[in-house]
């Protein structure tokens, strides 16, 4: 239990001097270790062993499913995907998926007069998952709850992201029918002039209609995403989102930091980089995002995300419950997570398992009857040490050292004395406050986070990649 309070006060949560001097490239942690420092060492076999090993576990199971097509391709965009607007190519692809969803269930023995382990988290990511057919969706998820026991809708986190354009009232009927309760919507800005250039012409009334859908269906929390830092944007123009958003009032709002990386990402090739907002201007759009959001009552969770007082995940952070993963913040606990199609993240029993990105492998691997797995990680005493740090920082913005000297066996002070000794300046700049028991994360701290979580990454300097910065 957390010796230090996680309620805050968020007048002083955006210092611009602050954010200028620690604003670099760091991981969102998401994981830890972070991907990077997945390898090739770890195969097919690896996962087999592994999934027979857990399939008795008491602990709940969380699925994720890739469903990677795209009709058309947003040019900010980062994600694993495959645009076309062929769609029947959907239709090996799901076949692909269900065969892979038997051999998972069947290596974890999960069959006739065996219920497995319960199931308390389940999304569908992309791409755009309703990329696929109303009844592709009907085959996807029976397949999964055929194969696995589903916890109710009550106790049950059921996700999907959802392009507005591509979702009618039926497809929301549809969701809502196999057990989706959840649902997140990309919006990004409203302003045609961004639109425009970022490929994404999306309006007010197509977002406004899906939104209404889910409310009238019963869905018990919608988020939608915003970008900061798209070309033509400026604090006037994205006033003006934020109104629209606002008035929507979704239980939740995701407010990302567009990273322009062109060496990374071709799509953003299209995006002329003199279009882009100065560093000033997208600074100044994001403290006025910041203060217009929290005076409209939502409540800063961390990183990029906001959510309503009654919200679950802000629910979730007041008892020290809430939880981060591949897919954001959850109030899900430490779930194994099951990754299904390609690109695919899972963990499972103290390791990562990462499916092939490339659709012809992973579909050769599922139809020979193999795992489609092509790297990984397993976890060492140590790693398991920091993921945890890393996370309690990231969802508590606070630490109890006395709580990992007992789970763990360490003294904190000398495990983690270089940690220690870089956070010094932290606190002497104001980000957090340092104690002998403890640490707690101040309000001018919370934006920088991620910056305060690097300092326990022992992996951190070992290995060159490409992160986006921290603002």
């Amino acid at each position: 239990m957390n010796t230090f309070s996680t309620h805050t006060d968020h007048s002083d949560l955006f210092n611009l001097d602050m954010i200028r001097k620690y604003d670099k490239a760091g991981p969102r942690y998401t994981s830890y270790p972070t991907a990077p420092m997945f390898h090739e060492g770890i195969g097919a076999e690896d996962y087999a062993e592994t999934l027979r090993r857990v399939a008795d576990d008491t602990a709940p199971l969380s699925l994720y499913v890739h469903i990677p097509f795209c009709n058309t391709v947003c040019y900010y965009c980062g994600c694993n995907k495959i645009a076309t607007k062929q769609y029947a190519r959907a239709v090996p692809y799901l076949e692909t998926l269900c065969k892979e969803i038997d051999l998972v269930a069947d290596t974890l023995g999960y069959g006739p007069g065996h219920a497995g382990r319960e199931v308390t988290q389940l999304h569908l990511g992309g791409g755009t998952p309703t990329f696929l057919s109303n009844e592709q969706i009907r085959t996807l998820v029976g397949k999964l709850r055929k194969r696995f026991r589903f916890a109710d809708d009550a106790h049950g986190e059921y996700g999907i992201e959802i392009d507005p354009r591509e979702c009618d009232a039926d497809t929301v009927a549809v969701l809502r029918e196999v057990g989706f309760n959840r649902m997140s919507m990309g919006v990004q800005d409203f302003d045609p002039h961004v639109q425009k250039a970022v490929n994404r012409i999306q309006s007010r009334e197509q977002t406004l209609h899906v939104l209404e859908q889910a409310r009238a269906h019963g869905f018990h929390s919608i988020n939608i995403d915003l970008m900061y830092g798209l070309p033509h944007q400026s604090v006037e123009t994205f006033d003006r989102t934020l109104d629209t958003i606002i008035e929507f009032s979704p239980d939740r709002i995701a407010l990302f930091n567009y990273a322009h990386l062109p060496h990374m990402f071709m799509p953003q090739r299209r995006i002329d980089e003199g279009d882009l907002p100065t560093p000033l201007e997208k600074l100044n759009i994001l403290e006025h995002s910041i203060n217009k959001l929290l005076a409209a009552g939502y409540v800063f969770i961390g990183m990029d995300h906001f959510a309503k007082p009654d919200d679950e995940l802000t629910i979730a952070q007041q008892e020290g419950k809430l939880y981060r993963n591949f897919q954001g913040y959850s109030t899900m606990a430490d779930c194994d997570l099951i990754g299904f199609g390609i690109t695919s993240i899972g963990y499972i029993g103290g390791g990562f398992f990462q499916n092939h990105k490339d659709l012809g492998t992973y579909t050769e691997a599922v139809e020979a009857g193999r795992f489609p797995i092509f790297r990984g990680y397993i976890l060492s005493p140590e790693d398991h040490l920091r993921r945890q740090v890393i996370m309690r920082l990231m969802c508590d913005f606070a630490l109890d050292f006395a709580s990992f000297e007992r789970e763990f066996g360490i003294v904190f002070r000398e495990h983690f004395a270089d940690a220690l000794a870089q956070l010094r300046e932290f606190a002497a700049d104001g980000l957090i406050e340092l104690r002998d028991d403890g640490l707690r994360v101040l309000p001018a701290g919370r934006l920088l986070i991620r910056n305060i979580a690097m300092t326990f990454d022992e992996y951190l300097n070992r290995k060159k990649t490409s992160f986006s910065k921290v603002i």
